[in-house]
């Protein structure tokens, strides 16, 4: 295989004293889109602590995940290598089989003295390897199933009778919690992976009187979205699938009221660990980042859930808080994409950026987010299906050559598909630079969208 584990990669760490390198709390949040509150982009949306940890260092309003879909932008993020390079496309991918431990943020950390522990989704579902960290909770039982949920395709939510205590993300961040309380002789980095609001979206009834159904606004849609749209990215799109059933039953709105709600109960956890970390002795010396893995449709363009490539399914949240570095209520409007956390973090605790990552620090943004930025956001979804967001344009190339164009300021929506216009080809052809290559040939995936669309339902 392409990635062997070598003792030269862990003995070219750099070296510096435990004392120096601050804790870090590592905060991700499944199926996170750019909803929240700080971002005013949905005034419905209620995250208040995600919106006081923004208050205490920089957000990114325009971050990206490297994968519309848990396993892939996961495993990058994790490891440096991108899901081109990887030939990690589905979340049934094993990224264990291919990349060894020693390229592991974890594994990283541990070499530069870190006690690593967390508990929930950090890697996608059962592909965490045990050996990286010296310790992680074992999965509970508390994702709780709702009888009678309401259901339309694959979209599952619902009201619980069960209080905040019984689901796993409250568990997850007890755990969390109980290890912040503890003493360290060492610095830590405590991974805590919360799965809300990832559906079904089924939490307590408390969240759903938050946002009264009578209140609710639905998404900004055009009719005639698709239009301009290729054939590979209508099929992504999937009119056809969960929105018509959505539509059908006359629950748009009751859909989009569960998101909210179970966002709500992500960003409840969020302040629970925040309020922990406050009464810590760590509180001065410990970085937080807070990350999304992917965005979520609830009908723009036809469509719902992530599997696509659009702003849409591939925007979410970014939060840096880092003592001595960033300043409070700070904001990046530059295009960045998950694969910059990695290499942020290594260059924050005083260590050299492993040579075989794949994405760009953005610690120079965290002193001046107006710095100079020539790292456009890169997505992939299924082999050669790739899109490239700079901070004002994004361009989409399939498999089959064909092609979308957007023009971010102008048309915030993507309503209108410019690639075929003379005049933008110029920009096009300068985003074009930016798509990956494959690196790995034996790697690849299938090499078309009906290999895709196999496989977004598992």
């Amino acid at each position: 295989m392409r990635f062997i584990a070598t003792a030269i990669f862990l003995l070219t760490c750099a070296s510096a004293s435990r004392a120096e390198r601050p804790n870090i709390l590592f905060i991700a949040v499944d199926d996170l889109n750019h909803w929240v509150g700080y971002s005013g982009d949905n005034p419905q949306a209620r995250t208040p602590n995600i919106d006081r940890l923004a208050a205490r260092g920089m957000r990114f309003t325009r971050a990206y995940c490297t994968a519309p879909t848990c396993n892939p932008c996961r495993t990058a993020l994790m490891t440096g290598y991108r899901p081109s390079t990887s030939g990690i496309y589905f979340n049934e991918d094993d990224w264990r089989d291919r990349i060894a431990d020693a390229f592991t943020l974890p594994t990283f950390l541990h070499a530069h003295g870190y006690w690593t522990a967390g508990a929930g989704k950090i890697y996608h579902d059962s592909f965490r390897r045990p050996r990286e960290w010296d310790n992680y909770r074992p999965a509970g039982s508390g994702n709780a199933k709702l009888k009678g949920a309401e259901e339309a395709g694959d979209i599952k939510y619902g009201a619980l009778k069960k209080g905040d205590a019984t689901l796993e993300d409250y568990q997850t961040t007890d755990w969390i919690i109980a290890q912040l309380a503890m003493p360290h002789d060492r610095p830590f980095f405590l991974a805590c992976g919360l799965h809300k609001p990832h559906p079904p979206w089924e939490v307590p009834q408390k969240y759903f009187d938050q946002f009264p159904l009578d209140k609710i606004e639905l998404p900004k849609v055009l009719a005639t979205d698709l239009d301009d749209i290729p054939p590979p990215g209508i099929k992504l799109a999937d009119p056809n699938g969960d929105h018509a059933e959505i539509v059908k039953s006359g629950q748009w709105k009751e859909a989009v009221q569960a998101y909210l709600a179970t966002m709500a109960y992500a960003d409840m956890n969020v302040g629970r660990l925040l309020d922990a970390l406050d009464r810590s002795p760590a509180k001065e010396k410990t970085i937080i980042v807070l990350w999304g893995d992917h965005g979520f449709h609830l009908g723009e363009k036809q469509h719902w859930g992530k599997h696509a490539l659009w702003e849409e399914a591939t925007r979410t949240a970014l939060i840096f808080v880092a003592p001595g570095v960033t300043k409070p209520n700070t904001v990046c409007d530059h295009a960045v994409d998950l694969n910059c956390i990695y290499p942020t973090l290594a260059e924050l605790v005083h260590a050299d950026i492993p040579h075989h990552i794949e994405g760009a620090s953005v610690a120079p943004l965290l002193t001046d987010p107006a710095a100079p930025w020539t790292h456009p956001a890169i997505m992939t979804w299924g082999f050669q299906n790739h899109a490239v967001r700079s901070d004002d344009w994004r361009y989409i190339h399939y498999a089959d050559g064909s092609e979308e164009l957007y023009d971010e300021k102008a048309d915030p929506l993507e309503w209108k598909n410019v690639a075929n216009d003379p005049q933008f080809a110029a920009a096009k052809a300068e985003l074009a630079k930016s798509l990956p290559t494959i690196n790995t040939p034996e790697m690849q995936g299938p090499p078309t969208i009906e290999g895709v669309m196999k496989k977004r339902k598992k």
